[in-house]
C-alpha cells in the first residue's frame, strides 16, 4: 500500500457514500451490523468507519445503554460520518489511528471494522492494539474484499484504466482494497497477534445499479483511483466514460449487476 492509498479528503466522502455505499457497501454493512449486534456488546468500538455506512445501520440495533465509539484515520471521512448520523448521545465520533488506539485496556466488548484492515499499514501491530483494548472474552469482527477478480465491477474498472494509461495503470483497487484477501494470511496474521477462535466465511452478494456509468463514477470518482488518475494527467470526465464503456459491453447499457465477494471474520480475545 501506497502513503496516498490513505488520504480520503475532497469531495472523495461525499462521492464514496453517493456511489460506493450503495453499490458495494450495504449488504455487508447490514450483514456485520447484524452479527455485532447478535453479541449484545454494551461497549463498542468501531475502526475505519469511513462515511458511516455501518454505523447508521448498527446504531438503532444497540442497547439503550450502549456505549458506542467511532473512528477513523480521516477526519474528512469522519466528519462526513457524522454528518449523516441521527443525534445519538451513545456514540462518541474519535480521530483515531488502528496502530495506536487512544483508549484504555479491556475497555471493549466487541471491536469491528468494515473494509479497513486492508488500509492498516502493520495489520499485526493493529490487531495487538485491538486485542489490548479488548475485554477478555470479547470479540473482534471484520471483514474485507476477496481477490479483485471474484469483485467484477471493481476488476472491469482497472482494466478498463490499464487501457488508457499502458505505461502506468492505475492499480490502486488491487493493490489496496483487493490486497489482503489471502484467508491463511488473515489467520495467521491474527493468531500471531493473540487471537484465538478464529472463523472465516466467505459470502458473496450482488452489486447492482441503473447503468454502467453509476459503477464507473463510483470508483473513478469516488476512491482513490481519482487521485490516480489525475496524477496521470487523465480527465476524470474521459476516465469516468471509458470505464462506463467496458461495464457496459460486457453487462449492457441499461441496469447492471455483477458479483461482490468478501471475507467476514470472528476473532476472540
Amino acid at each position: 500500500m501506497l502513503e496516498t492509498d490513505k488520504i480520503f479528503a475532497g469531495s472523495i466522502p461525499e462521492n464514496y457514500d453517493r456511489y460506493m455505499v450503495p453499490l458495494i457497501f450495504a449488504p455487508y454493512a447490514a450483514d456485520l451490523a447484524e452479527r455485532a449486534a447478535s453479541l449484545s456488546p454494551d461497549t463498542v468500538l468501531e475502526i475505519a468507519a469511513g462515511t458511516g455506512a455501518v454505523t447508521r445501520v448498527l446504531a438503532p440495533k444497540l442497547s439503550a445503554g450502549a456505549r458506542y465509539t467511532v473512528t477513523d484515520l480521516n477526519q474528512p471521512m469522519l466528519d462526513y460520518a457524522a454528518s449523516r448520523q441521527a443525534p445519538d448521545s451513545r456514540i462518541e465520533w474519535r480521530q483515531a489511528d488502528a496502530l495506536a488506539l487512544p483508549f484504555e485496556d479491556a475497555a471493549f466488548d466487541l471491536v469491528f471494522c468494515q473494509f479497513g484492515a486492508m488500509f492498516f499499514p502493520d495489520r499485526i501491530s493493529a490487531y495487538r492494539e485491538t486485542i489490548r483494548v479488548l475485554k477478555p472474552g470479547g470479540h473482534f469482527l471484520f471483514n474485507v474484499w476477496d481477490r479483485i477478480e471474484e469483485n467484477v465491477f471493481a476488476n472491469d474498472v482497472t482494466n478498463a484504466l490499464a487501457e488508457m494509461f499502458p505505461d502506468d495503470p492505475p492499480r490502486f483497487l488491487a493493490r489496496t482494497p483487493h490486497g489482503y484477501h489471502d484467508t491463511a494470511l488473515i489467520r495467521s496474521d491474527l493468531q500471531e497477534a493473540g487471537f484465538s477462535s478464529i472463523t472465516i466465511e466467505t459470502r458473496a452478494e450482488q452489486s447492482r445499479a441503473p447503468s454502467p456509468r453509476l459503477p464507473a463514477a463510483a470508483y473513478c470518482q469516488g476512491t482513490l483511483l481519482r487521485t490516480e488518475i489525475e496524477a496521470r494527467g487523465g480527465k476524470l470526465d474521459a476516465a469516468t466514460d471509458h470505464a462506463a464503456s467496458a461495464i457496459a459491453a460486457r453487462h449492457g447499457s441499461g441496469e447492471v449487476a455483477a458479483k461482490l465477494q468478501a471475507h467476514i471474520i470472528m476473532a476472540a480475545a
